[in-house]
């Protein structure tokens, strides 16, 4: 299966239902985790030839597009290991990573959007969104730390904001990874029971697990408000974490591939550099 094949089974479509898709499964992919880690392998390659050129490109100024990859999910669903074995395999002078807390003090004297402008890729880079403005409408949400009107104004915002950063030439990759509450509790009494695992533990967790219902009725709504032709979402099951390593990887290939960076044309003659160095 071709990149562009993983886009279109995971992308959201009209009707789709998150209660639908079960987390455990591994849609268009028939084969088990030793050739889906080779599979990871092999593309990891030819994304870091991708990013390579489009990095190259950059670096002598005809750069005009980025992809920017989004990254939302439940706790413990496998953002850091998406950035590690998958983003991580490329060039790190290529990539802009930024993961949004909290907003401070500062940040909530603007506009919720104004962080995340701010931390939008240049042309030439692969920006990766460590949870985002999704947040807004997330927690927001569940915890209503904000009023009703104001999160459906967020929405609208939303969608006015990436129809603009997808014209300026971003491919945005916006992906949830969607595990199951039985695995998401194994994998944080994991944390628990392991002291190498005890700094990725938050007792808050166990708070937020508690809204679990919620949350997931929050995701449904962003779904159906946010996904758009300039920004569509994919739902990745990910409670086999190599299976959502892969997809993510494909996800990434499908936009590189559609920007199809080339290797800048010297703008020197390069014969005469030849001679040049050779009688140096």
């Amino acid at each position: 299966m071709n990149a562009h094949s993983w886009a279109d089974i995971l992308r959201v479509g009209d009707g789709f239902r998150l209660a639908d898709v079960d987390p455990g499964s591994r849609p268009g992919y028939d084969h088990g985790k030793a050739h889906g880690t080779r599979d990871l392998e092999t593309g990891l390659a030819s994304l870091s030839g991708l990013q390579e050129r489009l990095f190259a490109e950059s670096r002598v100024g005809v750069a005009k597009n980025a992809v920017l990859l989004v990254l939302q999910a439940m706790d413990s669903a496998g953002k850091g290991g998406i950035v590690r074995h998958v983003v991580g395999g490329v060039d790190p002078q290529g990539v802009e990573l930024a993961a949004f807390k909290a907003p401070t003090a500062e940040e909530r004297e603007h506009d919720f959007l104004w962080r995340i402008e701010k931390r939008l890729p240049e042309p030439g880079f692969i920006g990766v969104f460590d949870r985002s403005h999704y947040e807004d409408v997330l927690i927001g949400k569940v915890r209503e730390l904000a009023d009703p009107s104001e999160i459906e104004r967020r929405y609208d915002a939303i969608n006015q904001f990436e129809a603009g950063v997808a014209a300026s030439g971003v491919r945005i990759v916006k992906v949830m990874l969607h595990i199951s509450r039985d695995e998401q509790k194994e994998r944080l009494r994991e944390r628990l029971e392991r002291p190498d695992k005890h700094w990725k533990y938050n007792p808050g967790d166990v708070d937020e697990r508690m809204l679990w219902d919620q949350y997931m009725q929050a995701y449904q709504t962003v779904f159906e408000r946010t996904s758009t032709e300039a920004a569509p979402w994919y739902v990745i099951p990910a409670n086999s974490k190599w299976y959502a390593r892969l997809a993510v990887q494909e996800l990434l290939l499908a936009a590189l591939e559609d920007i199809d960076p080339q290797w800048p044309v010297a703008d020197f003659d390069v014969e005469a550099e030849k001679q040049r160095l050779d009688a140096s």
